[in-house]
C-alpha cells in the first residue's frame, strides 16, 4: 500500500482554503469606483499559510470545482467560464498561491518582509495572467479591439489600490497567524 502525500489534517486545510477562496468571490466591498472581492486575500493566504504545494492545490481545486459547474465564481461557474475575460485572474490565483507559498517558506519562520514580498509577487502574477488572458479573450475571441493601455486601465487601474492594501494586510495577518497554526497543526511545508 502506497503512502499518501497528504494526511487528513492536510486535506482538511486544503479543503478549508478551497472553501475560503469560493467565499472570497462573494464578499464584495463597495467603493466609489468599483466593488472588489476578497479573493486576493484568501488565495494569497492559502500560499502564505499552507505553502506552495498545499496552497496552490487548494486554489487549483477551487478553479476546477467552478469549471465543473459549481457556481462559485463571481459570475457563476461551468466550463464556459474559460471564455470570460476575467478567467485569467482565476488562473493567476492558483499560480500565485503556489509561488507565494514557495517564496514565503523558502526559509523557516518567514519574516514580515518576506511575507509582504511574497504577497506582492502574488499580485504581480494575478494581474499579469489576468491582463494577458483578458487581452486574448477580448481581441481574439470577442474580436473587440483592446490595446495594452486599455487593458491595464480596465484590469488593473480600478483594483490596484485595494489589492495592494489587501495584500499587505494578508502578509501582516499571516505573520501573526503562522506561529499559532504551526504550533496547533504542526504545519510542514
Amino acid at each position: 500500500m502506497s503512502k499518501s502525500k497528504f494526511n487528513i489534517k492536510d486535506m482538511t486545510l486544503i479543503a478549508m482554503f478551497t472553501a475560503l477562496s469560493a467565499v472570497g468571490a462573494f464578499i464584495k466591498i463597495p467603493t466609489p469606483v468599483i466593488p472588489f472581492t476578497l479573493q486576493i486575500v484568501f488565495t494569497c493566504l492559502a500560499g502564505l499559510i499552507l505553502g506552495k504545494n498545499k496552497g496552490g492545490l487548494s486554489v487549483a481545486l477551487y478553479v476546477l470545482l467552478g469549471l465543473f459547474g459549481l457556481p462559485i465564481f463571481t459570475k457563476g461557474g461551468g466550463f464556459q467560464y474559460i471564455f470570460e475575460t476575467t478567467f485569467g485572474y482565476l488562473i493567476g490565483f492558483a499560480v500565485g498561491a503556489y509561488v507565494t507559498g514557495a517564496i514565503a517558506h523558502a526559509k523557516e519562520n518567514p519574516s514580515l518582509k518576506r511575507l509582504i514580498c511574497a504577497s506582492m509577487v502574488n499580485l504581480v502574477i494575478v494581474y499579469t495572467l489576468g491582463c494577458i488572458y483578458g487581452y486574448f479573450i477580448l481581441n481574439y475571441v470577442n474580436h473587440v479591439e483592446y490595446g495594452v493601455k486599455a487593458i491595464l486601465g480596465a484590469f488593473v487601474g480600478p483594483f490596484i489600490i485595494p489589492d495592494l492594501i489587501q495584500s499587505i494586510f494578508t502578509a501582516c495577518f499571516s505573520k501573526k497567524l503562522l506561529p499559532i497554526l504551526e504550533k496547533q497543526f504542526q504545519l510542514v511545508y
